[in-house]
């Protein structure tokens, strides 16, 4: 089985694709002939009422429900992915560099979003070097991953922090350890940490999260990078936003254990690296992020030592989050014609299964994660078609596979592609 997730490839009717969603309007020839060789259904990946960050949403779309409180936070996963040296008690954190306007309104919450990794990692450093916590033997450590991304963590010698603690993105809520994606409007500012319970640990936590974002600021306001950046016209690397903290490293049984196969993955995003160290699932090199073509090849190739590889290709989101319908019809036509195209001429479709879905929706006319469900294809040269056509929001609510959970998906497809081979 080749399961393959598409980031944030969901959607609604947009009006600058009449009324279709990009799944729609794209020209998807390999997707339509592999959707005529299988069976489609929809899938809830987290819950209903839930817009989930990409990390819970995926570990459920691999088969892991979490209770909540349970949930090690989107921040530890990075920072194990990142390889950022983390140990239980310390604080972890997703982070997103952004831009403030002169009034401390976010302009653009990922600062232009392609940052120059010098210019990241630099204004880090600066952070780093500078910053004082009012707590002894307090150190922290940013890192900048992709783009906007940045891990924080932050480290009290001989002190456990809390995970107890709101965020400072205003996008985003933590409920119950799982990052929720708001409903937001305009004028959005930095938000205090709050601690969520009493105690002196959360408190503390709060304070040092503050300081570290009351610092920064400043730090950030007077570097030499940020004005080179400025006179350049480029946007200001004004603060940096902090969500989804985490204070344990996460227990849960290895992939293969679960499900008694060879799981594999290819994977790009620090948050997928993570999952696949804490899952032990055996990482393969494929390029980066729109090398499809190397993805697709690498993929066939591990089916000849492994039985089920997870491929995450990150495209969609982007152009959902940049509210660019046009755009990420044509990323969907692009990874259509390099990926599915290549990885269908160098497998044995009547030996290998090819389940296609997505970690959730990403709307474009929301510019955001939401709660709509998102198709699901398993496809075989054995699977007997259900009547679809093609892989579309529309065709998913009509499919014999139903409305499912995202952490059914890996079950259910291995029980209909063994029940038909």
């Amino acid at each position: 089985m080749i399961y393959v997730l598409l980031d944030g490839v969901g959607d609604l009717p947009h009006p600058d694709l009449d009324g279709k969603t990009p799944l729609e309007a794209a020209n998807t020839p390999t997707l339509d002939k592999l959707a005529q060789k299988g069976v489609i259904g929809e899938v809830i990946s987290v819950g209903k009422g839930i817009a989930p960050e990409s990390d819970i949403a995926v570990f459920n779309m691999l088969g892991y429900r979490f209770h909540h409180v349970d949930y090690a936070g989107r921040g530890v996963i990075e920072a194990i992915g990142v390889g950022i040296d983390f140990k239980d008690g310390d604080l972890a954190l997703r982070g997103n560099y952004a831009t403030l306007n002169d009034e401390g309104i976010i302009v653009d919450r990922r600062a232009g979003r392609h940052i120059e990794k010098n210019d990241a990692d630099g204004v880090a450093k600066e952070i780093e070097n500078k910053i004082k916590f009012s707590f002894p033997n307090t150190s922290v450590v940013v890192s900048p991953t992709i783009g906007h991304r940045v891990t924080v963590r932050i480290r009290t010698e001989n002190e456990k922090l809390s995970s107890q603690i709101t965020n400072t993105d205003p996008a985003y809520a933590r409920v119950e350890g799982m990052g929720i994606a708001k409903a937001v409007g305009d004028f959005l500012r930095i938000e205090k940490c709050l601690p969520l319970d009493e105690t002196e640990s959360a408190k503390k936590t709060a304070k040092l999260v503050n300081e570290f974002t009351a610092q920064s600021l400043q730090i950030m306001k007077e570097s030499q990078i940020n004005k080179k950046r400025i006179n350049e016209k480029k946007k200001s690397l004004s603060c940096i936003l902090l969500r989804d903290a985490g204070n344990k490293y996460p227990d849960v049984k290895p992939i293969n254990e679960m499900y008694s196969m060879n799981f594999s993955c290819i994977v790009d995003m620090p948050v997928e690296l993570g999952i696949s160290e804490v899952l032990k699932m055996k990482a393969f090199e494929a390029g980066g992020l729109t090398d499809y073509e190397e993805k697709a090849r690498v993929a066939a190739k591990a089916m000849e030592t492994q039985n089920a590889i997870y491929v995450h290709l990150k495209g969609p989101d982007e152009f959902g989050h940049d509210g660019d319908a046009i755009g990420k019809m044509k990323n969907i036509e692009e990874i259509d014609r390099r990926f599915f195209k290549t990885l269908l001429e160098n497998i044995n479709f009547d030996k290998v299964a090819i389940v296609i879905s997505a970690d959730h929706s990403t709307p474009c006319i929301n510019k955001g994660h939401s709660d709509d469900p998102v198709p699901i294809l398993v496809s075989g040269n054995f699977i007997k078609n259900d009547g679809t056509t093609r892989v579309t929001e529309n065709q998913a609510k009509k499919g014999s596979i139903g409305l499912i959970q995202g952490a059914d998906v890996v079950t259910t497809a291995l029980n209909l592609i063994k029940s038909q081979i």
